[in-house]
């Protein structure tokens, strides 16, 4: 186990140990959880973000949807310049 400080502005430093064996990089987004009394960070991938946003996705719209990409500009056009 790492211990770290909490800063006066309620920060701490990730360790150098924990960052690369999870791959994480400034920028990177982390969920921040609470179970039981323990503060659980979680990096956040953007595989991980695109698979939560299908399965959301899939939910709502009842599973995946074939889309139209001519069509949609198509449509797109009409409405901005009244011209199909």
């Amino acid at each position: 186990m790492i211990e770290v400080v909490v800063t006066r502005k309620y920060q701490v430093t990730i360790p150098k140990e924990v960052r690369e064996k999870l791959g994480i990089k400034v920028g990177d987004r982390l969920l921040v959880k609470i179970e039981d009394d323990h503060i659980v960070l979680e990096p956040v991938k953007p595989a991980k973000a695109l698979d939560k946003l299908s399965s959301i996705a899939d939910r709502l719209l009842g599973g995946p949807q074939r889309i139209d990409a001519v069509k949609l500009v198509e449509e797109s056009l009409e409405r901005e310049t009244g011209i199909h």
